[in-house]
């Protein structure tokens, strides 16, 4: 991958875009991960208005820590980079504890409450970007968007622009390198800090993010028997996530109403 040029595109269209919305800038929510430490980045780099929010809901250290340290390699080196942080727990614990539902009757819910914290952050980040006139930006790659549907709907895959939805995780750390973003982001192991125990993205989803690409790379050419061994097992992975996710990945599906009934 042209990985300089990869970055001059995406920074070009991202401001092209933004100036032909009549936007001031972009408002990115930063987590201590590894794309959203490049989407934030690649945004400042427009010399546009870029607004970076750390949002923790009952966060683990080491993420806070990651977070706040890009947030200072931003502001140090973008004059047009502002960022703060928003702490999202008591509203979360306001929500939860209005939440009057037994685990054992709910087997979800657990799951639920991890994509309400996601949904508030979503909420945050359009409150700001609309007082700032600054367009949210996502920080899903195309893995998450397009294979797996690993995002959790109107929550952070609720944005106004995806500038790294077309490339995959393994390419957006090597953008990450290009881009010199902190180490420490560069090493972590990838998770999506919506639990109160720390699940890794791997443990979630039962394969790693190379073994993903792989999996969707031949998806639409092969089938799981085509395979034996560690790459059947991930092509089913693959397979069962990306089906149970269409709901995610595709438009809402509309009821079109037959002209004959409309007349």
């Amino acid at each position: 991958m042209q990985s300089e040029k990869v970055i001059e595109h995406i920074v070009a269209w991202l401001k092209n875009y933004a100036e032909k919305a009549g936007m001031k800038g972009f408002v990115v929510g930063v987590s201590g991960g590894i794309d959203s430490a490049v989407v934030s980045t690649l945004a400042a780099m427009t010399g546009m208005k870029t607004l970076v929010l750390e949002m923790p809901i009952r966060q683990k250290e080491d993420q806070v820590n990651r977070a706040q340290e890009h947030i200072d390699f931003l502001k140090n080196k973008f004059p047009n980079v502002d960022g703060f942080r928003v702490d999202l727990t008591p509203t979360f614990d306001t929500f939860q504890s209005q939440i009057d539902v037994n685990d054992a009757d709910f087997p979800n819910e657990q799951l639920a409450l991890a994509n309400s914290r996601s949904r508030l952050r979503m909420i945050t980040l359009y409150y700001y970007g609309q007082i700032h006139n600054l367009l949210v930006t996502g920080t899903g790659n195309k893995i998450e968007d397009f294979g797996v549907g690993f995002f959790t709907k109107y929550g952070d895959g609720g944005v106004d622009i995806s500038p790294i939805a077309d490339l995959v995780k393994t390419q957006v750390y090597e953008v990450a390198r290009h881009l010199d973003i902190v180490e420490s982001i560069q090493k972590a192991i990838p998770t999506d800090g919506l639990w109160d125990e720390e699940r890794t993205d791997e443990q979630q989803m039962g394969a790693s993010y190379p073994e993903l690409e792989w999996a969707m790379s031949v998806y639409n050419t092969h089938k799981a028997d085509d395979f034996s061994g560690r790459e059947k097992e991930v092509f089913q992975i693959y397979d069962k996530l990306h089906r149970a996710t269409l709901h995610k990945i595709n438009p809402i599906p509309v009821c079109e109403i037959p002209e004959t009934l409309l007349n």
